[in-house]
């Protein structure tokens, strides 16, 4: 007789669950690193834009009081 073939399944250890949990708690920290980095960026290119705007109407004012 022939014994029945044996499935080793192997049970999960205490740190692969902390990875499983690690990981899970990881990718939704990036996901809210990554809104925050986009809204810096956005708010970056706002300010910049706001510079650029402030220097044009300030040349503009020097300009209409030399002439």
């Amino acid at each position: 007789m022939q014994a029945a073939p044996v499935r080793a399944t192997a049970i999960p250890s205490v740190t692969d669950a902390l990875r499983v949990v690690e990981s899970l708690l990881m990718s939704r920290g990036h996901r809210t690193a990554r809104r925050n980095a986009w809204t810096s960026v956005v708010e970056d290119r706002r300010r910049a834009k706001d510079r650029v705007e402030a220097q044009r109407v300030l040349e503009a004012v020097s300009a209409a009081r030399t002439s």
